[in-house]
């Protein structure tokens, strides 16, 4: 993998990062509104049916109330089983909705575990790559330093080519190496 390679990856890997801490802060912000809404709505709710049959109820005079009474206890009673029913199915809805909520905070979740072991992954998988070139490259400038020792003290000795062999200006006064000797240093240039 080359240093483009690298950068590309990292690059979008950091666009995915972006992409994905705006999507989260947008639904964490959804999520928010709906659950403030579902509060107010579930606390307006008794008290909106306490004023709704208070503004109804006071209406009527007392002295009608009286009379009709006999005549007003069956749609009343409707009108109270209706409201229950609608007391119920708002009730029920907004179960519904702090379930779904609360599936939204854990898929969050989950998505954020996710993401993050994905990039840890992949910063793991950088760092070792770096490690091995690091290793690999300097084995490789190792081998060339010691290249590199053994073509200078060539460079500096006093050699040339006789009929396509190697000859050498040999220091006679200086001391034999080897196991016989048999080794004698090149005069310097």
């Amino acid at each position: 993998m080359d240093q483009q390679e690298m950068t590309e990856l990292i690059s979008a890997t950091a666009t995915l990062m972006e992409q994905f801490e705006r999507n989260c802060t947008q639904i964490e912000h959804q999520q928010r509104a709906l659950s403030q809404q579902l509060k107010t709505l579930s606390l307006q709710l008794p008290e909106t049916v306490r004023q709704s049959a208070d503004a109804t109820l006071s209406h009527l005079p007392g002295a009608l109330m009286g009379k009709l009474q006999s005549g007003l206890e069956q749609p009343v009673d409707d009108y109270q089983k209706r409201l229950s029913q609608a007391g119920a199915l708002l009730g029920n809805g907004s179960q519904a909705l702090a379930q779904q909520l609360q599936r939204m905070e854990a898929l969050h979740k989950n998505l954020l575990w996710k993401t993050s072991a994905v990039l840890i992954g992949c910063m793991g998988l950088l760092l070792a790559g770096g490690a091995w070139l690091s290793t690999h490259y300097a084995g490789v400038i190792r081998d060339n330093q010691i290249a590199a020792d053994k073509l200078k003290a060539i460079n500096s000795a006093d050699l040339t080519l006789c009929s396509g062999r190697l000859c050498a200006n040999i220091d006679r006064k200086a001391q034999g190496y080897g196991d016989k000797s048999q080794y004698l240093p090149v005069q310097q240039r």
